[in-house]
C-alpha cells in the first residue's frame, strides 16, 4: 500500500494572488500535486470554467451538501459560500498523492481541526497598499465590496499564527519556488517517515 499523501493548504487574504500562484504551480512541468477544486455559490467570472476553477452551485445545493456532511470545510465569505468536497480529497490522499487546496482562511481553520498533519501555508502581500491595488485592479468589485475585502484581509492576516509557514507573494515565480521548497522539506520530516522505518525494523 502506498503512503498516504500530504494535504497542502494554501490560503491568505482576498486579492493576495492565491489563484495566480496556484495556477503557476500547476503549470510547471515538475508538478505532481492533485488540485482539489473548490465549490462556491458566487457567480462565475469571465473566463472561469466549471470543474476547473470552481464547482459552481446554488446556495440551496451547497447547504444540502453541508447538511449531509459532504464538505471537508466551508465558509461564507462576502455573501457567498466557498468549500471543499470531502470524498475527492480522502480518495486522492489514500492513493498516496499530495492534494493541494487553495481555500479561504476560515476554511483552513476547519481543515486544521480535521487534518492536523496537513501543511498549512499562508500567502501574504508585500503590504496592505499593494493588496488594495490588486483588488481594485481586478475591476470586478464595487467600492463597498472592496472596503469589505480590505477589512476582512486585516482580520485574516491577524490569523497567520494558525499556519505553519508564511510566504510573501511579491513575485509569483519566487512565491512558487518558496512553496515548492516547503513541500519538499515536509516529505522528509521524521514524524512523517518514522513509521515506515519502525515497521522495517520489526520485520528484520
Amino acid at each position: 500500500m502506498s503512503e498516504r499523501g500530504l494535504l497542502i493548504v494554501l490560503s491568505g487574504p482576498s486579492g493576495v494572488g492565491k489563484g495566480t500562484v496556484r495556477k503557476a504551480i500547476f503549470e510547471r512541468d515538475d508538478n505532481d500535486f492533485q488540485y482539489s477544486v473548490s465549490m462556491t455559490t458566487r457567480q462565475k467570472r469571465a473566463g472561469e470554467v466549471e470543474g476547473v476553477d470552481y464547482f459552481f452551485r446554488t446556495r440551496e445545493e451547497f447547504e444540502a451538501l453541508i447538511a449531509s456532511g459532504e464538505m471537508l470545510e466551508y465558509a461564507e465569505y462576502v455573501g457567498n459560500y466557498y468549500g471543499t468536497p470531502l470524498s475527492y480529497v480522502n480518495q486522492t490522499l489514500d492513493q498516496g498523492k499530495d492534494v493541494f487546496l487553495e481555500i479561504e482562511v476560515q476554511g483552513a481553520q476547519q481543515v486544521k481541526e480535521k487534518v492536523p498533519d496537513g501543511v498549512f501555508i499562508f500567502l501574504t502581500p508585500p503590504d496592505l497598499a499593494e493588496l488594495k491595488a490588486r483588488i481594485v485592479g481586478r475591476g470586478t468589485d464595487s467600492p463597498e465590496v472592496i472596503d469589505q475585502r480590505m477589512q476582512k484581509a486585516r482580520e485574516e492576516i491577524e490569523m497567520m499564527a494558525l499556519y505553519d509557514y508564511a510566504v510573501v507573494n511579491d513575485e509569483v515565480p519566487q512565491a512558487v519556488e518558496r512553496i515548492k521548497d516547503i513541500i519538499v522539506s515536509e516529505h522528509y520530516r521524521v514524524d512523517r517517515v518514522i513509521g515506515k522505518y519502525i515497521k522495517m525494523l520489526k520485520e528484520i
